[in-house]
């Protein structure tokens, strides 16, 4: 059973930065892409980044895109969200979740972590 816990939420105002840190239990980390997710209060689950297995490729949302920087350091089983230049619509709460491949679908993506909130006060 694969175990994901996400950090890093929290309070933050209107052009502040926040990073993100989601832990994952198991030995086969290094082998599955990542991504991150969220979901607004009254809104579907939307796709933020993810990332490959090796770091190599990565993928954003056009919302997110020069703003949010998606890392992974596998040695210590660790992906991490860098979220800069953060807007009141970026408020949510952050889903990371473990891919079956590299995939911008929240549907190929199996394992699940509890979620982060991040709110950014305008």
């Amino acid at each position: 059973q694969v175990q994901l816990v996400e950090s890093g939420g929290g309070l933050v105002q209107a052009g502040g930065s926040l990073r993100l840190s989601c832990a994952a239990s198991g030995r086969t980390f290094s082998s599955y892409a990542m991504g991150w997710f969220r979901q607004a209060p009254g809104k579907e689950r939307e796709f933020v980044t993810t990332i490959s297995a090796s770091g190599i490729i990565t993928s954003y949302a056009d919302s997110v895109k020069g703003r949010f920087t998606i890392s992974r350091d596998n040695a210590k089983n660790t992906v991490f969200l860098q979220m800069n230049s953060l807007k009141a619509e970026d408020t949510a709460v952050y889903f990371c979740a473990r891919g079956r491949f590299y995939s911008r679908s929240s549907n190929d993506y199996d394992y699940w972590g509890q979620g982060t909130q991040v709110t950014v006060s305008s």
